[in-house]
């Protein structure tokens, strides 16, 4: 890995191209619990985890830094947004932030030596308002309106009458509930907050500020929390971005039934591979992994993702903004590999999945084709702007969310939300593996394409694959044989990339489920991939509405070998499944089968193929040589001696003709 990695380091180096490696991790409890590890972003345990895993990273890379409780993401119907912990250190090791450790309930007096020494060390003369919570009346807190002009720090009388010095009743940090509308219209509406909860700690709210003025108000709050001996403390609110590059940043946000993790931008891959071990390392001693075991289901990742970025080491010296051509050959060269799509991705795959190909999100293959083109013929120059408004619309989603593609520009140059303009490509179909190094080779894999595409420009058309993409390239064989041509191409250009781990996520991947074998005639059976639909609106408990994909249905491949092929057949539940050969040695074929029915689904009058029985017999011959079944709730098939074939056995049909997959739920 380390030898693949130098060669794509060496073509960066030789071109003049500086960019940046990032990555979302996400990680579960070894027994989640909970819709918070499912489908619910927050919940009662995620942020006490995220709280350790912090003072781990404390204790190693993240030493002598600062960690805020901050405001995260808010999507449409989520009353509050979501919290994130922002953890910051100085790259050269320095400390950035010195408070004090201690569990020792603050008292008033405490608080006091506290607000009088962050108003000398800020040398403003100005006096803190105090507010009450209506919510939690024991509750004390004190704000000092403060904003920083560029030269200095500020502060106003905002002019509030007593009755009005109450924080509103939202839930949240108390800097996130002052009544900001009773403030005099022109006054600055910044404020730096200190509350002091029922258990005793004191929570500081920094406002919004650039990042010199915020380093200097966290140096000051420091010392006030060393001259009152406060222990027990929290920062909270707005984390500025590095623009002065000396920080490194960590980010641990809550997300739907995961703890997203988000990576500093890394300059190397070897600086990213140290990163995903620390993570991952850090997570497994609070009781966190990077994949779920859930009875009656196959092994799987969190289901929350593991998406990968690139960008520049800063927006003037991003890669992407003057060298389109050379993210059009990337685009094109994972259009033309569907392994890359598909083969470290989770469960959820297709056009309703998080992160769908382009050209299954019913965008017209023709103006794919178009917009890279035009990207790949632009002149010299930064491109930024056109860049970004020729393909984020055509990666989206089928309802046209650009966050939801496979390769999601909506961070690129976005000029609709602040955080859309970073110069970041974000990978989004892959998902967390259980092994860091395995998380880490997919990383390697993607700088090596990167390397190779700038090296060796593609610019042959996209391929129209139709029903093929959903039909091989869904087949375990399928995606190992796109692999391997993916593989051939970087050995091709001097690039030694290991293949041994890959194929190890491969069988971690899609699991063996049957496995035969009589003299040279073998046969196995392997969970394959599944495209579950998207279904119509339905009503849930509260009047709202919400739609549910369609996960009933299941795929798996047989593969067999020569001798199989030659002399054996394959019957499912009374049906001769046709085994094709596929030009490697094998034979293959897809079988869809009903595995469930809830509510709601697809076809809900079709009962579940349920138990699912496999007959292995001789050609000619009905006598069954071995028979197998997989019952609800079994992820394997069992040797079974019960199997009674009827004579004339019909035969499965295929999706559509000439497929190799097939459906048992087609007379």
């Amino acid at each position: 890995m380390a030898a693949a990695a130098k060669w794509a380091e060496g073509i960066f180096s030789r071109e003049g191209v500086r960019f940046t490696l990032g990555g979302e991790p996400t990680y579960v409890p070894v027994h989640p619990e909970g819709p918070e590890w499912s489908f619910s972003a927050v919940g009662p345990t995620k942020l006490s985890y995220a709280r350790r895993m912090a003072e781990k990273l404390f204790a190693s890379r993240m030493a002598g830094g600062a960690v805020f409780f901050s405001p995260g993401k808010q999507y449409p119907g989520e009353v509050n947004p979501r919290w994130a912990l922002r953890m910051i250190a100085r790259r050269d090791g320095r400390k950035l932030f010195r408070g004090v450790s201690g569990k020792k309930r603050t008292e008033p007096a405490q608080c006091a030596v506290f607000l009088d020494t962050v108003l000398a060390k800020l040398e403003v003369t100005a006096r803190w308002l105090a507010f009450s919570d209506s919510r939690t009346p024991p509750v004390k807190a004190w704000v000092l309106p403060l904003d920083h002009e560029g030269e200095g720090w500020i502060t106003v009388n905002w002019k509030l009458k007593r009755a009005q010095c109450v924080l509103n009743k939202a839930e949240g940090p108390a800097g996130l509930r002052l009544p900001l509308n009773l403030v005099p219209e022109g006054l600055p509406k910044r404020a730096l907050v200190a509350e002091l909860d029922t258990d005793g700690r004191l929570c500081i709210f920094f406002p919004p500020l650039l990042q010199e003025p915020f380093a200097e108000l966290l140096a000051a709050v420091g010392e006030g929390l060393r001259a009152a001996r406060i222990g027990l403390y929290e920062l909270q609110g707005y984390v500025p971005q590095d623009t002065a590059g000396i920080w490194t940043a960590v980010g641990l946000a809550a997300d739907p039934g995961v703890l997203e993790i988000n990576v500093p931008a890394c300059t190397s891959w070897h600086d990213y591979d140290e990163w995903i071990t620390l993570l991952t390392a850090c997570a497994e001693s609070v009781g966190l992994r990077s994949w779920k075991e859930t009875p009656g289901d196959y092994p799987g990742g969190t289901g929350g993702g593991n998406h990968l970025l690139w960008g520049g080491p800063s927006l003037d010296e991003n890669p992407f903004f003057t060298r389109p051509a050379w993210l059009a050959s990337i685009l094109r060269y994972w259009q033309h590999h569907p392994s890359l799509a598909y083969l470290f991705t989770g469960t959820y795959v297709g056009a309703s999945s998080q992160a769908p190909r382009p050209d299954e999100s019913a965008k017209d293959l023709f103006d794919i084709e178009m917009g890279y083109h035009f990207v790949e013929n632009l002149p010299a120059g930064d491109h930024r702007g056109l860049i970004n408004e020729t393909l984020r619309h055509l990666h989206t989603d089928v309802t046209g969310n650009a966050h939801r593609s496979e390769a999601s520009f909506d961070k690129f140059w976005n000029v609709g939300w602040p955080g859309g303009m970073l110069g970041l490509v974000e990978f989004r179909a892959v998902e967390s593996l259980p092994r860091a190094d395995w998380m880490s080779a997919v990383m390697l894999l993607w700088t090596c394409l990167a390397a190779l595409n700038l090296k060796t420009p593609l610019r042959e058309s996209l391929v129209a694959y139709g029903g093929q993409l959903h039909d091989r390239y869904f087949l375990p064989s399928g995606l190992w044989e796109d692999l391997e041509e993916v593989f051939a191409d970087l050995e091709g250009a001097g690039c030694p990339i290991p293949r041994d781990i890959f194929r190890a996520i491969w069988e971690w991947r899609f699991p063996k489920v049957l496995a035969y074998a009589d003299g040279e005639a073998t046969l196995d059976v392997r969970r394959a991939h599944e495209s579950w639909p998207l279904l119509s609106e339905t009503p849930v408990e509260g009047g709202s509405t919400s739609r549910f994909v369609d996960t009933s249905m299941h795929r798996l491949e047989f593969s067999a070998n020569e001798a199989f092929a030659k002399t054996c057949d394959v019957i499912v539940q009374g049906r001769i499944l046709r085994l094709t050969p596929s030009g490697d040695g094998l034979a293959l074929a897809g079988l869809r089968y009903r595995r469930s029915a809830l509510y709601p689904c697809l076809h809900p009058g079709i009962e579940p193929h349920l138990p699912l029985e496999v007959a292995i017999v001789r050609k000619g011959a009905r006598q069954v040589e071995a028979g197998y079944s997989m019952g609800a709730g079994q992820t394997e098939f069992e040797r079974t001696s019960s199997l009674v074939l009827s004579a004339g056995s019909k035969r499965c049909r295929p999706i559509f003709k000439g497929a190799l997959t097939h459906d048992l739920r087609l007379d």
